[in-house]
Parts: C-alpha cells; sequence; structure tokens
C-alpha cells in the first residue's frame, strides 16, 4: 500500500459538527467514511487527526488531503 495521501475529492466535505465532541479526520484518504477515519489507513504512515469543534455549525472540512488548515479546506484543491 502506498504511503501517499489518496485524493478523496477535489473539494470539500461540508459536515455538522457538535461543540465539544471529538473527530477523527482522515489524513489518508482511503476510509469510506470521509472526511472521517474508518481505520483504512492500517498498514500506511498515516494516523487520523483528532480534533474537537470548539463551535456546533457547519463547517468545510478538506477532501484534497493537501491543506495547510487540517482539518479544514483552505482552498488548496483549486490549485490540484
Amino acid at each position: 500500500m502506498s504511503d501517499e495521501a489518496v485524493i478523496a475529492q477535489k473539494g470539500p466535505y461540508q459536515v455538522e459538527l457538535t461543540e465539544g465532541q471529538d473527530y477523527w479526520y482522515c489524513r489518508c484518504g482511503r476510509s469510506k467514511a470521509q472526511p472521517f477515519c474508518d481505520g483504512s489507513h492500517n498498514g500506511t504512515t498515516f494516523e487520523p487527526l483528532q480534533f474537537t469543534a470548539d463551535r456546533s455549525g457547519t463547517f468545510n472540512l478538506c477532501g484534497c488531503k493537501a491543506t495547510d488548515d487540517e482539518p479544514y479546506c483552505d482552498g488548496t484543491h483549486n490549485m490540484l
């Protein structure tokens, strides 16, 4: 299995997050539960990013796995 991130989609995933809840963002791009981890990184050097929502609402999480503002989309997909 390659140790390069897979572009899950060239655009963000719009998701509802709940303040105070923990989430595990997929960094490898292989998860079937995008943008969240389902363990598909096993056998790679990737680990999911655990983060806690600081407020409730709709957020754009990165789908291309190239953002500099993990787990949030920073528009990097526009340059791929």
